[in-house]
């Protein structure tokens, strides 16, 4: 980043700079200090030194090189404190409790790899983490973001957010979590941990569990980062193709799922013009690379069939150019690999679609009652079905159930509004 870029601004350069870069300059710490939470200090105390000296002395030629020597040297000094502390000890207590442990080398190391990056994501997807816990050091160590900006992302406080991430750092300490990328089936198993969480940040900007607002882009733009960040460290797995071209085509849509007023728009009433052709033309490269490596003999699974999915809207250029018929073949497929109740109501939307509403009822009914209790999404699907097979007023009792279902504040307006609206229906009828 050229000096002159970011000269009337040289905060927003630093910041940019950490966004873009605090997951390899981290990472690269913790391969030396072997310690995340030190690591995370060190690269913090670069930042700040880059907040002080930047806007007097201009934005560095290679701001990453800067704030790696910087957070280098405050690491060697830490542990010149600490071998100097030991030794005062030990003098005092006329004794040596065997070999002296010895200074890492942090000077006479790289600045950084590329597979830190992949080691560090690894690290905050540890199995001894909870979910809420992964996402949470995910989007710290490797976003880039503020406590507080996690802690908006998830409606929470900042002191609470950052008991988390404080906890969970101490657990990666206590489990003695190795800062090395785990190999054969282990790597597998973990490598569906981090696709995971980086889905789960995705899904929760893309549409808000609770809340006034329907979406939080800042989310789902740092998961659609991630993504890409963790494509560019594994390029030879499908699946993790997938899951970026997943998140680039939905996200695609961001600009056109609010009306002018801030009101939810669905998918068949958007403007499609106003979809970021950009994030499609990237999902839409991702998948083509993720299809070269299936036809090599690579396997795939969820995440690259619901790409595949989300690909058939992209190249719909109206919505009565969907070919639904192909989504729900598609979602067959997908309840084979990775069935679960989500993935029967979606293949139901698409049976509706593809078939008539009857047939997407018929998918809904082999639901078990007991799935999806406390999720609007059952219902939801359900009034819409009926709403299309001409029987509103039973499309109002299931919206208005839906929207008793949900926490965010945006979609249940949404849905009382169709309950309404197929009550009226109901009453012209009679």
């Amino acid at each position: 980043m050229p000096a002159e870029t970011s000269a009337d601004d040289p905060t927003e350069a630093i910041f940019a700079a950490w966004r873009a870069e605090s997951a390899r300059l981290v990472g690269a710490l913790t391969r030396m200090t072997r310690d995340v939470e030190l690591a995370e200090d060190l690269a913090q105390d670069a930042l700040v030194a880059a907040l002080e000296q930047w806007p007097t002395t201009g934005v560095p030629e290679n701001p990453v090189a800067w704030l790696m020597t910087i957070a280098k040297r405050r690491g060697i000094d830490h542990f010149r404190r600490a071998d100097n502390l030991r030794r005062k000890l030990a003098e005092l207590e006329h004794a040596r409790g065997g070999e002296e442990e010895e200074m890492p080398d942090l000077d006479g190391q790289v600045d950084y790899i590329e597979d830190d990056v992949l080691r560090l994501i690894f690290l905050s997807c540890h199995p001894s983490l909870t979910a809420e816990s992964r996402a949470a050091l995910t989007l710290r160590l490797v976003g880039g973001l503020t406590t507080a900006e996690i802690a908006r992302g998830f409606l929470t406080t900042e002191s609470t957010m950052g008991q988390r991430i404080s906890r969970a750092k101490k657990t990666l300490s206590a489990a003695s979590a190795a800062f090395e990328l785990p190999t054969g089936p282990e790597r597998t198993r973990r490598l569906d941990d981090v696709m995971a969480v980086i889905y789960l940040i995705f899904n929760e900007g893309y549409t808000a569990t609770a809340g006034e607002d329907w979406m939080r882009p800042d989310l789902a733009n740092e998961a659609m980062r991630l993504a890409r960040m963790l494509a560019a460290v594994a390029p030879d797995e499908p699946e993790v193709l997938g899951l970026q071209a997943l998140l680039e085509i939905q996200g695609s849509r961001t600009a056109a799922r609010l009306d002018e007023h801030g009101a939810p728009v669905l998918l068949e009433a958007q403007d499609r013009t106003r979809w970021d052709q950009l994030l499609i033309r990237r999902g839409m490269a991702a998948l083509e690379r993720a299809e070269l490596l299936a036809a090599r003999g690579k396997p795939v699974g969820k995440y690259f069939l619901q790409a595949s999915i989300a690909a058939q809207h992209a190249r719909a250029e109206r919505a009565e150019d969907t070919n639904w018929r192909r989504i729900a073949a598609l979602y067959d497929v997908l309840a084979d690999a990775a069935p679960g109740p989500a993935v029967e109501v979606n293949r139901a939307v698409a049976y509706g679609r593809a078939f008539g509403p009857d047939a997407g009822l018929a998918v809904l009914e082999e639901l078990d009652a007991g799935v999806l209790v406390d999720s609007p999404l059952v219902p939801s699907v359900r009034g819409d079905l009926l709403e299309r097979a001409g029987l509103p007023a039973q499309a109002s009792e299931a919206f208005t159930e839906a929207a008793a279902r949900t926490r965010n504040l945006s979609e249940r307006a949404v849905l009382h509004g169709r309950a309404q609206l197929n009550l009226e229906r109901a009453s012209r009828s009679r």
